[in-house]
């Protein structure tokens, strides 16, 4: 049996180093578990008291100020940029109805297919009987949308907007993130408005060009 092999002696300039002896107090860790306590309950007697004068720094202009800077999810918010995309809604006609023409434009440009509209046509006698239809549903799964805003720019009435300046709410279901044409049209953009400021003449008013299925262009 072939003995171990000796470790070699260590060159004269060498030093080792000896741990150093730790008392029971030391190894214990209760001065340090002592010290750290006292640290936090300085900090928190320190952001309470600024919390009870309203002297607490703005976590969105002074967060890198000492205290309390972070913010306070949901009673504070960081503010949107102006063009942030947020949830979608469906803009509203002036007697409540959605402007939306049922085209399928926004749902045929969705790369993530989260839009499904079915399209219906209006009752005999409605003057936008054969010149548009309505959505009787429409229903967007905002777990499949990526918030490109393509519906957006797809759609040529200007009915679907994501203006609304607030981001979907963490639900703990599936079906909770599925928006369906009523939660759709009770969202308002960021001015509290539920219509759109861009004009849209209605078949029948004097302003509309008169262009339907019986009067065609040319």
């Amino acid at each position: 049996m072939t003995p171990f092999p000796k470790k070699p002696a260590l060159p004269p300039d060498v030093i080792v180093a000896t741990p150093a002896e730790r008392s029971v107090a030391t190894q214990s860790f209760l001065p340090e578990v002592a010290r750290g306590v006292g640290v936090s309950m300085k900090h928190f007697f320190h952001n309470t008291r600024e919390m009870l004068r309203h002297e607490r720094p703005d976590p969105v202009v002074e967060r890198l100020d000492e205290g309390i800077s972070t913010i306070s999810y949901p009673e504070q918010k960081r503010p949107y940029p102006e063009r942030f995309r947020g949830l979608h809604r469906l803009t509203q006609r002036e007697d409540g109805s959605p402007r939306c023409v049922a085209c399928l434009c926004c749902s045929t440009a969705c790369p993530a297919q989260c839009i499904f509209i079915d399209a219906g046509e209006y009752p005999e006698g409605d003057k936008r009987r054969g010149y548009e239809r309505y959505p009787v549903k429409f229903v967007i799964d905002e777990l499949r949308c990526i918030f490109c805003g393509y519906c957006v720019e797809a759609c040529p009435c200007d009915a679907i907007r994501m203006d609304t300046g607030v981001h979907a709410v963490p639900y703990d279901s599936r079906d909770q993130f599925i928006y369906k044409k009523d939660a759709l049209l009770s969202f308002a953009g960021r001015d509290g408005s539920h219509k759109t400021a861009n004009p849209r003449h209605e078949p029948g008013e004097k302003t509309h060009p008169g262009i339907d299925r019986e009067h065609p262009h040319g």
